[in-house]
């Protein structure tokens, strides 16, 4: 057993940096005056040798970028004569050479926004019109493509709400009680994620991170429950807790939807293609290890020590989390 908790400590300390690996580049264009930009790029994390925002020739520096700490935001602010952006392309190259990609936005002077994502098979973006009626904006399926695969990209990099979904698996013990469960949680956090990038529902992110990561911490908690100990809510109605603690997840995944923009013209649109992307990688992620976490269960069962290897494993890497995230509640 002490071996067990070694290596869920190593574990923990690890994995402490890929919860929330999923973070595109973003480039930020601010319009202070017709054609005077200010420019904030702010590179994922570890990207920042390897990327770099590519603005039109006919934009000249006004100002020096300030100098970075590690992967920080440079910011700086440029001139791109009285045309503006209209008609030019915004790029970020180097995006073929990292696992990311890139959201441009352009706030206007008139206050019109215009969002672009970029990809390592398509790293730049027109800019039709300043501000006007569809300016830069995607087509249809342009849309559906990109922010269904950034919704994937979101959930695939998210380790503590995969955590969390292995641990229902865990917890449920039967494809009988598996289906409501992963059921309810995709009703929670689809209804959060739409009311709170809707604007309906406005919560700080840093108690959110620490919330979801406590949610893995109570379910890995009832794991470890010894096998003749009284039912609780979670061992008996597993679809309650998994769509309570979705809420809290439906949160974090709008706070990784409004850090990456969303095209003005085609909220819904972009909104559905994201959560469309997140339930098929987290079907993906449940299709996979439904049958092993089944298997691992059965085995359990039959040497009960072997129960707790899990629950000690999650549980240390979501505790790790919860620590890393709490002095974020006294900056956030």
């Amino acid at each position: 057993m002490k071996a067990v908790l070694l290596a869920a400590l190593l574990l923990g300390r690890l994995a402490a940096a890929w919860a929330h690996g999923f973070e595109p580049a973003v480039l930020d264009l601010n319009e202070r005056q017709p054609g005077v930009f200010d420019v904030t790029w702010k590179p994922p994390p570890g990207g920042s040798a390897v990327l770099a925002p590519e603005l039109p020739a006919s934009c000249r520096p006004v100002a020096r970028a300030a100098s970075p700490v590690d992967d920080g935001p440079r910011r700086w602010r440029v001139d791109c004569g009285p045309e503006g952006l209209a008609g030019q392309r915004l790029a970020v190259s180097g995006l073929d050479g990292v696992a990311a990609d890139a959201i441009a936005r352009i706030g206007w002077v008139d206050g019109r926004t215009t969002v672009g994502v970029l990809s390592a098979g398509d790293p730049s973006f027109l800019v039709r019109a300043r501000g006007g009626p569809g300016s830069g904006a995607p087509a249809h399926g342009v849309v559906v493509w990109r922010y269904g695969w950034l919704g994937v990209g979101h959930i695939a990099g998210g380790a503590d709400h995969l955590l969390f979904v292995l641990a229902l698996l865990f917890l449920v013990g039967s494809r009988r009680r598996l289906v409501p469960t992963i059921t309810a949680f995709t009703l929670a956090h689809s209804l959060t994620l739409g009311l709170a990038v809707l604007g309906f529902v406005r919560v700080p992110p840093a108690p959110v991170e620490v919330l979801i990561a406590l949610s893995i911490v109570v379910v890995a908690a009832e794991l470890a429950r010894a096998p003749g100990a009284p039912p609780t809510l979670a061992t008996r109605r597993p679809w309650v807790v998994a769509f309570a603690f979705g809420l809290l997840h439906g949160l974090g995944f709008a706070g990784a939807l409004a850090a990456i923009g969303l095209p003005p013209d085609q909220i819904p649109l972009a909104l559905l293609a994201f959560n469309g992307g997140v339930e098929l990688g987290q079907l993906a992620f449940v299709l996979v290890l439904a049958a092993p976490a089944a298997a691992l269960a059965r085995v359990a069962g039959a040497r009960p020590r072997l129960r707790l290897v899990p629950a000690y494993a999650i549980g240390t890497l979501a505790t790790a989390w919860v620590l890393e995230r709490l002095p974020q509640l006294a900056t956030g």
